[in-house]
């Protein structure tokens, strides 16, 4: 996997402190900014894993269920919130 910091891709999709196609999670801000969000790490580590990488998520797919039910209802959205919700405290130090 790889990741970008301060992506032009990123800045092309608005503001988002990320944005991930298959195998890749581009930036707006650097990895240490990144690494420094464990919940963030985890939500968009799911994407690429698990939706990108299982081929489920498509980019037509993530537009038409925006278009559908908005970003925040996205499904692809709810489900990565949720994966990283259950796990972040495991990357939390105590």
């Amino acid at each position: 996997m790889r990741i970008v910091e301060r992506s032009v891709f990123n800045l092309l999709h608005g503001r988002p402190l990320a944005v991930t196609r298959r195998g890749c999670i581009y930036l707006r801000g650097t990895a240490a900014e990144f690494f420094a969000n464990p919940e963030l790490v985890l939500h968009e580590y799911f994407h690429v894993l698990r939706q990108w990488a299982g081929g489920e998520l498509t980019i037509l797919r993530y537009l038409t269920r925006c278009l559908r039910w908005g970003y925040w209802n996205n499904p692809f959205e709810i489900e990565a919130r949720s994966f990283a919700a259950r796990y972040v405290k495991l990357l939390r130090h105590p």
